[in-house]
């Protein structure tokens, strides 16, 4: 499957700041949870999104465009990132503002670092997803930092801290490119 065709937009810190589109997916995770790294694996572009070995640098909504298919967001991570308690108030009501709100939103990709598995958080933005009836799929990253003896294990033990079934978590890696073929069309799928 080719790259998919993805084109900065705009940043805003509301969601009110971004234009209407025909469908939308956008990806939350915790804070080096792999992204960025995702993004611009989908796109077989280096620099598209920033990638930063400091956790938290996606701090506003960060709109790409998909030509001919629809949008794609990139949401600031939850978890460590070293920011004030007010900041990372701030960013919670505007993820939960924009999931909640926003217009022709597909489905959310929900990242979870395969080689450490779900954390707290990730359980939480997982039932708050749940709770709110919003479209999501776990998209585990990381694929290649799992030992190919301890994979089945690891994608067993991942989908269960998730409350799927193996076979509903989609692995990938950044690095690799395992899995971003598949990925690429789900995300195309999703906007159609």
């Amino acid at each position: 499957m080719p790259p998919l065709p993805l084109d900065f937009v705009q940043s805003a810190d509301d969601l009110r700041q971004l234009p209407a589109t025909s469908a939308e997916v956008t990806v939350v995770g915790r804070s080096n949870v792999g992204k960025s790294a995702l993004i611009n694996a989908l796109a077989n572009r280096k620099q598209l999104a920033r990638v930063s070995n400091t956790p938290g640098r996606t701090r506003l909504l960060n709109m790409f465009e998909i030509k001919d298919a629809g949008t794609f967001v990139d949401l600031p991570g939850y978890g460590f990132a070293k920011a004030p308690g007010n900041m990372r108030k701030d960013w919670q009501r505007m993820i939960e503002g924009y999931l909640l709100e926003r217009e022709n939103l597909a489905m959310v990709m929900v990242l979870v670092d395969g080689a450490v598995g779900p954390t707290k958080l990730d359980v939480q933005m997982l039932d708050w997803l749940r709770a709110n009836d919003l479209p999501h799929t776990v998209i585990a990253t990381k694929h290649d930092k799992v030992k190919s003896s301890q994979r089945n294990k690891r994608k067993k033990d991942l989908a269960e801290g998730c409350d799927l079934e193996p076979g509903d978590v989609v692995w990938v890696s950044s690095v690799k490119g395992t899995g971003i073929d598949r990925l690429r069309g789900l995300v195309l799928q999703w906007m159609s």
